[in-house]
């Protein structure tokens, strides 16, 4: 019986123990959930400064107003920007040219040089002392091979050869002598040479210049005025070369050397009109001489042969011509007169400039150009340099010719 009470008794103590744990499981679950915790809030790193590394700045000790070193006067001083310079425009100086009296004489050294091949050849031919038919022959080769040209050469042999039998007796002087006759004859001591550039109505005078492609038009129409302004003369250049891109600045750069004025218009432009307005603002300016550049044609392109007519015609809108040069590169021999045919036909050519001359030229080209087309050369060019243009002087150009 007792242990039938004890076994009712632990049911009764386990049977309340499981009731106690199952309504606190029940209230616990019922229970709120309990408020979240504040959150630990960092502050975030410090925008680094130009020169700081990127991390938090560190607690440095700050100084007062009153502890910090302040220099002599209390303030700074203040900085004064300079204002920027300024670079200033270079004004190009007006050059003086050498005067053109005997420039030709002053570069004979440099025309003989190439030039003295013709002289010494024929003195050395005509020293021989039996002249026979051989030796006339070499005579005419020689002259033949330095350019002078068929009729000319074949002149001048008869005249040396009728000369020679008379004289008789040959000494060095006289043979130079001789020669030096003959062949200021041959090229021609009574032509005019001079340049016109004095109308003899009104101002200005005007002149165009004309060739073919490379023979140096442009760098001969600089140094004539170079010329023209050492002889006292105001000028005026007209850049109707619109087709080739550097000849109106290469043209304004010899302009302004000299103090010239020029006129140009825009690249490809109308060349007849460049030139137009040249002569009229030589006239508003009243310069002396009116220079006129223009473009280097082939002589076997008829459209650019009568442009170049046009050119001439519109020019003589305002006056007539005055002069109008032919530019030959004198390397170029006996094909520089096919050259000057065809310009003389388009354009009433008045005279030649024959450049290159220091060079491989021979001289007898000077012959055969004025015998072609009947005009004098007028000026011819030695160098690069930019008073080597020279009036031509017959008796100086032969003395270069055979030499002292």
């Amino acid at each position: 019986m007792e242990i039938v009470i004890l076994a009712v008794v632990i049911a009764v103590v386990v049977i309340g123990a499981l009731g106690g744990l199952v309504i606190g499981s029940r209230r616990k679950k019922q229970l709120p959930p309990p408020p979240p915790a504040a959150p630990d809030i960092t502050a975030p790193p410090a925008e680094p400064h130009v020169g700081d590394e990127a991390e938090t700045p560190r607690d440095e000790t700050r100084r007062t107003i009153e502890e910090v070193d302040l220099p002599d006067g209390g303030t700074a001083p203040a900085t004064v920007e300079e204002p920027p310079v300024v670079e200033e425009l270079e004004i190009p100086q007006i050059e003086v040219p050498e005067p053109t009296a005997g420039r030709l004489v002053r570069l004979r050294a440099r025309l003989s040089r190439s030039q003295n091949a013709l002289g010494k050849g024929l003195l050395t031919l005509l020293s021989r002392e039996h002249l026979d038919e051989d030796t006339w022959e070499e005579i005419e080769d020689t002259l033949l091979t330095a350019d002078v040209g068929v009729q000319p050469t074949q002149e001048l042999v008869e005249r040396l050869r009728e000369r020679v039998k008379v004289l008789g007796t040959r000494t060095p002087d006289e043979l130079r002598t001789l020669l030096r006759e003959e062949l200021i004859t041959l090229v021609g001591p009574d032509m005019d040479r001079e340049v016109k550039t004095e109308p003899p109505n009104s101002k200005p005078g005007i002149v165009m210049v004309v060739g073919v492609n490379g023979t140096g038009k442009t760098t001969t129409t600089g140094k004539l005025a170079r010329v023209l302004v050492a002889d006292g003369r105001s000028v005026v250049l007209g850049a109707a070369d619109t087709f080739r891109a550097a000849a109106a600045d290469q043209l304004q750069t010899w302009g302004e050397r000299v103090g010239a004025h020029t006129v140009r218009g825009p690249e490809g432009g109308d060349p007849a009109s460049v030139a137009f307005d040249a002569v009229k603002e030589g006239k508003e300016l009243g310069s002396d001489v009116v220079l006129i550049d223009t473009a280097g044609r082939l002589h076997t392109k008829t459209g650019l042969m009568d442009e170049l007519g046009k050119v001439k015609r519109v020019v003589e809108k305002h006056a007539p011509l005055d002069e109008v040069l032919l530019v030959l590169d004198a390397t170029t021999g006996q094909n520089g007169l096919i050259q000057a045919r065809v310009f003389a036909e388009v354009v009433d050519i008045t005279g030649i400039v024959l450049t290159k001359l220091d060079g491989t030229a021979k001289g007898g080209i000077v012959v055969a150009v004025q015998r072609e087309l009947g005009v004098p050369v007028k000026l011819i060019g030695l160098g690069e340099g930019a008073d080597d243009l020279a009036p031509f002087e017959p008796a100086a150009f032969v003395d270069a010719l055979i030499g002292e």
